[in-house]
């Protein structure tokens, strides 16, 4: 057997929190996935003298030790954005939400891929260069969102923020809360999905399922209102951050996210005027900010998930009640306005669905949905019915004596 000439690196800040692939796309940029991936099966790609795997978060000061590519690979340079046009640069500016001297803040499209790949020509990588205005350096992804899932996603301007921004999502600090339409309504209103999720075989990685072996995986989400019982409008949270949590777990518990076909199947589309693109939106982001403070931004919904929304009579003043509102002390005015409102349309609900049961015969009811109840009878000697006709006038009786005194 060849000697394997082997080759190393130390992790430096800026790459502190990364994936080891994503290591390989900026400072080895001629290494082919395939062949990256091989390394790593075979054990001949380590951390500190571990084996490794693509997909691991790495950390400052960590030794990288790998083979040293092949010279026709090493030598093959990075391919090549093509240019942008002006259209391009409309399309980025115009998702821009927030920008400062570290961040942005871009509220991704429906339909657009963060990233680049197979027959995938347009994604947000590849409009960065539209977003470098006057900063260093052109700006950097750190996490991504679902091609067609749509809201906040953060971009790093320099590699200080780059790194920040890595650790803070590695480590959970950061908080990401979606909102989706689902079919169907929980029992339950308010919880949390604890499923553990693996690759599912045979997809090659592109789809996931709950499994016992998997990752542990958890979700919270609030029902924020109820389309009657065939759909739902909800809020997520996911405290953990794995591929396809959010959709996986919700067709998990038999409520897929409306327009979720590859989870849900045939089953995750409403009929009439809905959408049938997915209803799976990052609503709001908060991170701390690497020069101090925090980014706290909200995304507003794409078209097709607005008009969704107006089309089941949802209110979207109802949004503002969060799961962890109670985390921060007494809600703001606007949310208490929005709980009050949320009671008063259920008893409204309630009551429309008591109007419908009366009819014209039909008895005031004591409580919604029962009618009052008829007394019962006394028990005893059965009574007779009084005759129809001129009432008979009472017999008058005698006077008693007086008691003598």
């Amino acid at each position: 057997m060849s000697k394997i000439d082997m080759d190393g690196a130390t992790i430096a800040e800026e790459d502190d929190g990364i994936r080891l692939d994503r290591w390989f796309k900026r400072h080895r940029a001629g290494t082919p996935h395939a062949l990256l991936a091989r390394w790593a099966r075979s054990g001949q790609l380590t951390l500190d003298g571990k084996k490794a795997d693509v997909s691991d978060r790495i950390a400052t000061g960590q030794t990288l030790v790998m083979p040293s590519p092949p010279v026709e690979t090493a030598a093959r340079p990075a391919r090549k954005g093509r240019a942008l046009t002006d259209a391009d640069v409309e399309l980025a500016t115009g998702m821009l939400i927030h920008r400062d001297a570290s961040a942005l803040v871009l509220n991704k499209l429906p339909g657009l891929a963060t990233q680049g790949g197979t027959k995938t020509e347009q994604h947000v990588d590849g409009l960065l260069d539209a977003l470098k205005f006057d900063g260093p350096t052109r700006p950097k992804l750190v996490h991504r969102l679902d091609k067609d899932t749509s809201g906040a996603l953060l971009i790093a301007r320099t590699p200080k923020a780059a790194a920040y921004f890595a650790k803070s999502f590695s480590n959970r600090s950061a908080k990401k809360t979606y909102w989706a339409l689902i079919v169907g309504v929980p029992e339950i209103q308010q919880g949390e999905i604890d499923l553990p999720l693996a690759k599912q075989p045979g997809s090659g990685g592109e789809k996931m399922h709950v499994h016992d072996d998997g990752l542990p995986s958890k979700t919270r989400y609030r029902v924020i209102e109820r389309a009657g019982n065939s759909a739902a409008w909800v809020e997520l949270q996911p405290l953990t951050g794995r591929t396809h949590q959010l959709r996986v777990h919700m067709a998990a518990i038999g409520h897929p996210i409306v327009g979720d076909g590859k989870y849900g199947g045939k089953g995750a589309f409403l009929t009439g005027t809905i959408s049938r693109k997915m209803h799976l939106h990052s609503r709001r982001l908060r991170i701390d900010h690497p020069d101090g403070g925090a980014i706290d931004i909200s995304a507003e919904v794409p078209d097709h998930f607005a008009a969704s929304l107006d089309a089941l009579g949802f209110d979207t003043l109802l949004g503002q009640i969060g799961i962890d509102a109670q985390e921060k002390g007494p809600p703001p005015k606007s949310a208490l306005k929005a709980q009050a409102k949320a009671h008063s349309k259920q008893i409204r609900k309630a009551r429309r669905g008591e109007r419908r049961g009366r009819t014209a015969d039909s008895k005031p009811t004591d409580f919604v949905g029962k009618p009052k109840p008829k007394p019962k009878a006394k028990s005893g000697k059965p009574t007779t019915p009084k005759p129809v006709g001129k009432k008979p006038t009472a017999k008058k009786h005698p006077a008693r004596p007086a008691k003598p005194s």
